[in-house]
């Protein structure tokens, strides 16, 4: 038997001047400086700087070219795709005058030097090695990690440098070699664990009673340690507060990871530069865009006047006809980008007034206490535009206040309810959690059960587990891993 069914489906397409909008809209802006270079490189048709003459209205605004509309215009075909794609963004810079003095540097700083294993080998050289010690201290140098740490089982690395380096050793000799390459620098380098680390730190220290305690806890009670049980440390070693306390300040001096701050790693340094600012200003918020993200655009009075010429030649040929329509094709292309450009920082600014606004409390006092609950969706109501627009603004901008560079999305956060029946801010509690730890007595760190119905008193009635969520979002330790001596 046969059934006829009739399907509805409901369909929205983007087109792609749409698509290359929310990507402009979502870059950041260095970003975006280099979007315009890659335009101004690939369009002929767009120049930088003001200009001179007549706006780009009078210069573009009209339908005297219609005519190039008929028959011969070229149908052209435009990929989806190649808008969504990442291409590698062309290294040079737009050289146009619109920058003011005080705007910051444009470049990205990066860290020179030698990576961390190229800085332990050269070291190495400096040792006097046989033939087979060195090319076992170059392998050891090799298995360090980005941390300074070893983590390989000896024999693993015996069998491993008999098949590819085609030297046979045994573990004594890997261990012996590695007594060597654990004397290079930053000390606790090539350790296998924690503990070996610290005590290779510690016995490069100077002599001292603290050192000498705190080598023999790390060497004979580690767990007690890590623990933070003191009241065994205590008994066991038949010491006084005091001593307990200066020998873990000397621990807690030493790096855990040697390898982590080696300044000559090859990295680069994250520098933010702000598309947003916010000033208080007789007590009133006040908002500015980045000035980069205005550049002065306009469309080529050199392409505008050939298809003038065109139009008041008597003959047109048809390579004259081919040439004028791929003319036109580039200046509805610059066109469209220019627009593109107003209606983003249109976008931009209407989206971050509103976040100001919504947040007025929080900019005029920097106390993440008066954070109000604030979803996209609060915004995007506001503004009239789609939840993603808003989202694509807040993930990737940054805003400059009297309290230092935000990033825009740490903004938003789920509400709660209050004892009082109020929604407010998970940011908000939050903070209050971290004040409360931060308060506490050290000796008798506060466990998840009484942080609990210390914020139900406050008026904050969430559940201890609840409670240990935002005590591990906010990377701090269980209450006895807080406990100081």
């Amino acid at each position: 038997m046969l059934k006829q069914q009739l399907n509805f489906k409901l369909s929205q397409k983007l087109s792609p001047q749409q698509i290359q909008l929310m990507k402009l809209i979502q870059l950041p802006t260095q970003a975006f400086e280099q979007r315009i270079s890659q335009e101004l490189e690939e369009n002929p048709a767009l120049e930088g700087g003001k200009d001179e003459k007549d706006s780009l209205d009078d210069e573009f605004g009209n339908d005297e070219f219609d005519d190039f509309n008929d028959s011969e215009t070229i149908e052209t075909e435009i990929n989806v795709d190649d808008y969504l794609s990442d291409d590698e963004i062309p290294s040079y810079k737009l050289a146009a005058n619109n920058y003011s003095s005080d705007d910051e540097e444009k470049q990205t700083p990066y860290a020179s030097g030698t990576s961390f294993n190229q800085y332990l080998l050269q070291q190495l050289n400096t040792y006097r090695l046989g033939e087979q010690e060195k090319e076992i201290a170059q392998f050891l140098v090799g298995s360090v990690d980005e941390s300074g740490y070893i983590r390989r089982d000896l024999q693993d690395i015996v069998d491993d440098l008999a098949f590819t380096q085609n030297v046979y050793t045994s573990e004594e000799k890997i261990e012996e070699v590695l007594a060597v390459v654990q004397e290079l620098d930053p000390a606790g380098v090539a350790a296998r664990n924690l503990q070996e680390c610290l005590l290779l730190q510690l016995d490069r220290k100077t002599e001292s009673p603290s050192v000498a305690l705190a080598t023999d806890i790390i060497k004979e009670a580690f767990d007690h340690f890590t623990k933070k049980h003191y009241k065994k440390l205590l008994s066991k070693f038949d010491i006084s507060e005091d001593d307990l306390r200066d020998a873990i300040s000397e621990i807690e001096g030493l790096n855990p990871k040697p390898g982590g701050t080696y300044s000559g790693n090859t990295r680069m340094i994250e520098h933010v530069v702000p598309d947003f600012a916010i000033k208080i200003v007789d007590g009133e918020l006040e908002l500015t865009l980045n000035g980069r993200n205005a550049p002065e655009l306009h469309v080529s009075r050199e392409y505008t006047n050939m298809l003038k010429g065109y139009k008041d030649a008597k003959d047109k040929s048809k390579s004259q006809k081919d040439a004028v329509l791929f003319i036109k094709q580039k200046l509805d292309a610059a066109k469209w980008f220019i627009d593109a450009i107003k209606q983003r920082q249109q976008t931009l600014f209407v989206t971050m007034n509103t976040i100001m606004h919504h947040q007025q409390e929080y900019f005029l006092t920097g106390d993440e206490r008066k954070l109000k609950p604030m979803i996209l969706k609060d915004i995007a109501d506001k503004i009239d535009m789609d939840v993603s627009t808003v989202s694509r603004v807040a993930n990737s901008k940054y805003v400059d206040t009297p309290y230092g560079t935000k990033l825009i999305k740490d903004f938003f956060s789920e509400s709660m309810k209050n004892d009082q029946g109020e929604d407010v801010s998970t940011r908000e509690i939050k903070k209050i959690l971290e004040i409360t730890i931060a308060e506490e007595d050290k000796k008798k760190p506060l466990t998840d059960d009484k942080l609990a119905k210390i914020l139900k008193e406050k008026g904050y009635p969430i559940a201890r587990r609840t409670v240990a969520k935002y005590r591990e979002q906010l990377d701090l330790p269980v209450a006895r891993l807080r406990k100081e001596i």
